[in-house]
């Protein structure tokens, strides 16, 4: 788990683009995921002032490994602190600089002034994280008066700003190479949870359906699962076993 360094300073936008303790030309990216009725869903945030959204990132501070900024800038725009933050993926191509950047429009509506040559307006090369959450914790969200946090499909983007979406979706691969690993540190399921309730996260991660029962013969041959007790809700049907994860 990642916990936030409280001893860094609030800076204003305005003190963060004149001070001299970043990295220039480093940030993080953080990949939030949340499951909510049987859908992935995506965080988001945007300025008010900007007409795309991206996800949770910023600058790096000198004295701060990348591992620290990820936590520290995602528990600034969102208070989510204490995740697996994993990282999954470098992000450098000649282009980033062109690709919806929208540093200039934000700067503009603040009434906030750089040189035309400043390091935000330069390349970054961008180191990105992923992390699995519960969806009902998003009433931590912060209520600011310039930005905004939202929930979107992974299947239904709005317009992102830089390379954004790609970033997202180069997530999203990786969370489904790597499922079998991931999903058992996460809080995607309740602690206890029946094998429908298991099968139906995998297919709408995967985006595929399994038969029952070569997906249950498959899950159990990982070792990962302990069976508990039977699921009695008064129904006719027959009731199933409940499941939780063994500890890593």
């Amino acid at each position: 788990m990642m916990k936030v360094d409280d001893s860094k300073n609030k800076l204003s936008l305005a003190e963060l683009l004149n001070t001299k303790g970043f990295v220039e030309h480093v940030s993080v990216d953080c990949v939030i995921f949340g499951f909510n009725k049987d859908e992935l869903k995506v965080l988001l945030l945007k300025y008010h002032e900007v007409d795309r959204w991206s996800v949770p990132g910023g600058f790096v501070f000198k004295d701060e490994s990348l591992d620290d900024a990820a936590a520290r800038t995602l528990y600034e725009r969102t208070h989510l602190e204490n995740l697996f933050l994993q990282q999954f993926y470098t992000f450098g191509s000649v282009n980033r600089t062109d690709e919806n950047n929208p540093h200039r429009q934000l700067l503009k509506s603040l009434n906030l002034t750089v040189d035309p040559d400043h390091w935000i307006y330069q390349r970054f090369i961008s180191t990105a994280y992923f992390a699995l959450i519960d969806f009902t914790i998003s009433h931590t969200f912060p209520d600011t008066n310039n930005e905004v946090c939202a929930w979107f499909s992974v299947d239904d983007l709005p317009e992102m700003a830089f390379d954004h979406e790609k970033i997202v979706k180069k997530g999203l691969d990786f969370l489904r190479l790597n499922l079998d690993y991931n999903v058992v540190g996460s809080n995607l399921l309740p602690e206890k949870f029946t094998m429908k309730e298991l099968q139906t996260l995998y297919e709408t991660i995967l985006g595929e359906k399994f038969r029952r029962n070569n997906f249950q013969r498959k899950v159990l041959s990982l070792n990962m699962l302990q069976r508990l007790e039977k699921l009695y809700t008064g129904s006719a049907n027959k009731a199933p076993y409940l499941y939780k994860f063994l500890k890593k």
